[in-house]
């Protein structure tokens, strides 16, 4: 008797982890397209809570806040990437007739002292340019011919987006049911997640979008080429952590300084600055009252998560790391704070 429900139940856990592997490899092609629709709920949840006590319906908020989401993505698609991308062909034509020898040897004279120095600098530094352009353009050029694939993609977001606003009560409610842990242990990991969560998204990647954003006005308005494309990346290097938007606007302010005088690369500096500053008031605002990751921890999660998962690794990289750590911190149970992970204010009695 005791054999036989030993092998039922072997038999069942077997059952069970071959279907998850199944599940797995189902949704695997289209699981960074369910992550999305995750986050995007997440983020648009406080919209959808408005929407729903206006129209008392979880179906017409839903859809709503859902076609507002497509718009939002569809309409700057359709407009702004062949701009984007016809900017990129410019900037790797550009960069294959600018001079950076004369400014490197004014800057560091020492390193092109010698010749044969000189001349393999020169070959890295035409090489690295030229990779980065062709990069840049390349995938601009499969995200066009990938088209079926991301509208697809883009099918599997927007019903996630749909089904996880209109049911997140309930989603929650199943999610908890299924944790191993006490109530008090339970209710510390939703809590810590809540934050972690918060201050990536919007401690992190909505506040780089606007120092991008911040950084592309002053692009635009003193009239450097290619402003579209170097706001996009300004955007990128504004969401990782440490590095920020100077290592776009500088460049950019550097090459007006050359090309067109010293007024225009002021005003360029300036926006720069701007966009730096508004990182440094907004983040602290923003995270205020949740929980924090250690920077360095944000920064090797964003870049592993880059390497892993392409540019939504940018959120999935430090989000990871962070459910870790609150796992980590539930099972340490211990009133000291974490390290690694702990509110940005501590809690008041």
């Amino acid at each position: 008797m005791i054999d036989e429900v030993y092998f039922k139940r072997i038999m069942s856990s077997a059952m069970l982890i071959l279907l998850i592997v199944l599940a797995f490899l189902l949704v695997k092609p289209i699981l960074l397209s369910i992550i999305s629709g995750l986050l995007l709920a997440f983020v648009f949840s406080p919209v959808y809570d408005w929407v729903n006590k206006k129209t008392k319906s979880k179906n017409i908020s839903a859809s709503l806040i859902s076609i507002f989401l497509i718009l939002i993505i569809v309409i700057p698609f359709w407009f702004f990437v062949p701009v984007i991308l016809n900017q990129s062909f410019g900037i790797y034509q550009a960069i294959q007739s600018f001079d950076f020898v004369t400014p490197l040897k004014t800057i560091f004279p020492s390193l092109f002292s010698s010749e044969g120095i000189s001349k393999e600098l020169v070959s890295i530094l035409y090489s690295f340019t030229t990779n980065a352009a062709n990069y840049i353009s390349n995938a601009f050029g499969q995200l066009l011919l990938n088209l079926p694939e991301l509208t697809l993609q883009l099918l599997v977001l927007a019903f996630t987006f749909f089904y996880v606003l209109r049911d997140k009560d309930e989603l929650l409610n199943y999610i908890r049911s299924l944790l191993p842990f006490s109530k008090e242990v339970e209710t510390k990991i939703f809590e810590y997640s809540k934050g972690i969560t918060s201050s990536v998204l919007y401690g992190q990647i909505i506040v780089g979008i606007l120092q991008g954003i911040s950084v592309g006005l002053g692009l635009y308005l003193f009239k450097v080429p290619n402003a579209l494309f170097l706001t996009l990346v300004a955007v990128v290097f504004g969401i990782l952590p440490i590095i920020g938007t100077t290592i776009v606007w500088l460049p950019a302010a550097i090459y007006v300084l050359i090309g067109q005088g010293t007024l225009p690369a002021i005003g360029v500096s300036i926006f720069g600055l701007i966009s730096n500053l508004s990182g440094d008031f907004l983040r602290p605002v923003i995270v205020a009252r949740r929980i924090q990751i250690n920077s360095a921890l944000m920064l090797i999660g964003m870049i592993g998560g880059i390497l892993l998962f392409g540019v939504l690794g940018t959120i999935l990289g430090p989000l990871i790391i962070g459910y870790l750590l609150i796992l980590l911190e539930a099972y340490r149970n211990k009133k000291i704070p974490g390290l690694l992970i702990q509110p940005t204010e501590p809690a008041k009695d």
